[in-house]
């Protein structure tokens, strides 16, 4: 995450919000949130209802969930879907900002 924070204006000039979704209960979830001073979205998922809609993996014996990145455009539909292997299998910020700008190009160029 403190990737994603460090880029986090990058991601807002592309008009993207970041929501990072996690198994933690609401109150664990918060206290994070708060002592890493994260500035974008956190939802708590410990019944793990948004993992199973989208995917993401669990692997017992690599400690959990698996990272996973989804890009959701404003029409709701997923154009950008990424499933890590392993705890640091995460794109670069570089490589998610390249995508957004062709998604924003392509949508302003349908208009």
């Amino acid at each position: 995450m403190a990737q994603l924070r460090q880029d986090y204006d990058k991601f807002l000039t592309h008009d993207t919000e970041i929501v990072v979704i996690g198994p933690e209960d609401g109150a664990s979830f918060s206290t994070y949130w708060k002592n890493h001073r994260l500035p974008f979205i956190g939802l708590p998922d410990p019944t793990h209802t948004v993992l199973k809609r989208y995917g993401q993996e669990v692997n017992l014996f690599k400690f959990g969930r698996m990272p996973a990145q989804v890009a959701i455009d404003k029409q709701g539909l997923a154009r950008f879907v990424h499933y890590g292997h392993n705890a640091a299998d995460i794109p670069a910020n570089e490589e998610i900002l390249d995508l957004l700008k062709t998604m924003n190009e392509e949508i302003h160029a349908s208009h």
